[in-house]
C-alpha cells in the first residue's frame, strides 16, 4: 500500500471518536451543503455524500432529515469554512479545518491552542507544500468486485490509489476528481459507505513517544473545539 493508505490506517475512525461531536460536525456539513446546493440530495451531490457519511457514523435518519429541514429555513445561521495552518511542538505541521458562525472566536481559540503548546499560527497557504489534497471514497467490498479491474477503470476518472482496508475498498483520487468518481460509483451501483476530502502529508516527521504524547494533547484540544471539523498533521 502507498503513503495515502498508511496515513488512512493510522487515523482510521479517529475523527468519529465521540458520537455527539460527530453528529454536530455532520450537521454543519449538511447546513453548508444545503445552503450551497439545495435540500434535494438527488440534485445535490455533496449532500448525497454527507448523508452517506451520516449513515456510516450511525446518525439516526430523523436527525439527518431534521438537519436538512432546518438548513432550508431562514432562521438557520450560515457557517463559514475557515482553514488555519501552523506549527505545533517539535515542528509538527498542523492544518485545522473549521466551520464557524463566528470567525473571530474561532481564530482566537485556534491561536490560543497553538501558542499555549509552544507552537504558532501561520498564514493561510503557508503549509500547502507539505500536504496534498485528496478525495477519498470507502466502498463495501464484494466478491463480484475485481480490485485490479476497478483500478484500471477509475484511473480514467482521476483515481490515483486503490486498495483494501479490512472489509472496505478505499479509493484515493485527485481533489478535483470527486464528482467524476462519485458519478462512476453511483452509476455502477457500488455500495458507497462514505466519501470525504483529506490532506495527506507529503512526508512525515518521526518523534519520540514522549514528544508524540505532547503533540497528541494539542491535537485533542483542536478536536474538542466545537468549531473544528477536521485536523491534519505530518507526525508519523
Amino acid at each position: 500500500m502507498g503513503r495515502a493508505f498508511e496515513f488512512r490506517k493510522a487515523r482510521k475512525m479517529k475523527r468519529w471518536g465521540h458520537m455527539a461531536k460527530t453528529f454536530t460536525r455532520i450537521g454543519k456539513d449538511i447546513v453548508m451543503a444545503v445552503k450551497a446546493g439545495g435540500p434535494d440530495p438527488n440534485s445535490n451531490s455533496r449532500l448525497r455524500a454527507i448523508i452517506q457519511n451520516a449513515k456510516a457514523a450511525n446518525m439516526p435518519k430523523d436527525n439527518v432529515e431534521r438537519a436538512i429541514k432546518k438548513a432550508s429555513s431562514k432562521e438557520q445561521e450560515d457557517y463559514k469554512e475557515m482553514v488555519y495552518e501552523g506549527y505545533g511542538p517539535y515542528g509538527i505541521a498542523i492544518v485545522v479545518e473549521t466551520a464557524t458562525d463566528n470567525p473571530t472566536r474561532t481564530v482566537a481559540n485556534v491561536r490560543s491552542f497553538f501558542t499555549r503548546s509552544g507552537g504558532n499560527l501561520g498564514t493561510t497557504g503557508s503549509l500547502d507544500f507539505l500536504f496534498e489534497r485528496k478525495c477519498i471514497f470507502k466502498v463495501k467490498k464484494q466478491d463480484t468486485i475485481d480490485i485490479e479491474e476497478l483500478e484500471l477503470e477509475l484511473i480514467d476518472f482521476g483515481a490515483e490509489e486503490i486498495g483494501l482496508l479490512e472489509d472496505e475498498i478505499i479509493i484515493y483520487g485527485e481533489f478535483e476528481a470527486f464528482g467524476k468518481i462519485q458519478d462512476y460509483l453511483e452509476n455502477g451501483n457500488f455500495e458507497v459507505i462514505s466519501s470525504d476530502f483529506e490532506r495527506v502529508p507529503v512526508d512525515t516527521k518521526e518523534l519520540t513517544p514522549e514528544q508524540e504524547e505532547e503533540v497528541e494533547k494539542l491535537l485533542a484540544k483542536f478536536e474538542e473545539d466545537d468549531d473544528v471539523q477536521n485536523v491534519f498533521h505530518n507526525m508519523k
